[in-house]
């Protein structure tokens, strides 16, 4: 669905997540920060958001998502004869949701609006990926010690603009008693695009209160292009 958002909409829907977090936080960890980059050849990505529990970060119950992210890209337009265009996109996110605990396991259901914008240059009109649109997204992060020294993690999401997708998936083994590490699959697909990737990760290693992450691998795509990919992830508690 195609609406008359701007750019200013999107990142006002950011602001206010951000002043809601700030306003309803309690004592004790009901916050989750986070932040991250995602950077590959051919695109270069930010983001940042919270997650507000109420009833704590490690307790079964309501959760609330809110996230803000942009970055630009370029791809091989075929409306275009091959040529190469270059995107720039905004985005934000407002997704409720509920976790559920099991022991060492966890998983976080959400779904709610999104909000994008894109500007290509030069202008590409077999692309529907084109100025503001707003949908809906349903999204779930899952989460399992299946031993002491293994964990597993997947998460997806899919949104009604333009069907696109995600899928991520990672199993690790502790090491050294700081982090987990281990291989990593990726693939996601927006419009016409879809990009695959495979690698190795590092996962909740703590450092100067905060939990990092990083992950890095080979990334293919739809234009039939390659190269490696970097990411890198901050968690903070509140």
């Amino acid at each position: 669905m195609r609406v008359g958002v701007g750019p200013g909409a999107v990142a006002a829907a950011g602001c206010l997540l951000c002043l809601v977090q700030s306003a309803v936080a309690g004592p004790g960890d009901t916050v989750l920060y986070f932040s991250g980059t995602d950077l590959w050849r051919n695109g270069s990505f930010l983001h940042g958001g919270v997650v507000w529990s109420p009833w704590g970060l490690d307790n079964e119950g309501f959760a609330l998502k809110a996230l803000v992210s942009g970055g630009s890209y370029n791809y091989i337009s075929g409306a275009l004869g091959g040529a190469e265009v270059r995107g720039r996109e905004l985005k934000a996110e407002l997704l409720p949701g509920w976790r559920f605990k099991w022991e060492n396991t966890e998983l976080k259901l959400f779904a709610g609006i999104d909000l994008q914008n894109h500007q290509l240059s030069p202008d590409d009109p077999g692309s529907k990926l084109r100025g503001n649109d707003a949908g809906l997204r349903v999204a779930f992060e899952f989460w399992t010690e299946p031993t002491p020294l293994t964990m597993f993690e997947a998460d997806g999401s899919v949104s009604t603009i333009v069907n696109s997708y995600s899928a991520h998936a990672a199993f690790g083994w502790r090491a050294f008693g700081l982090f987990y590490t281990g291989p990593e699959i990726q693939a996601f697909a927006s419009d016409d695009y879809s990009q695959q990737r495979v690698g190795l990760h590092i996962t909740s290693l703590k450092f100067w209160n905060l939990e990092w992450s990083a992950a890095a691998g080979y990334a293919r795509d739809s234009d039939r292009r390659s190269s490696a990919y970097v990411r890198l992830g901050i968690l903070a508690k509140r």
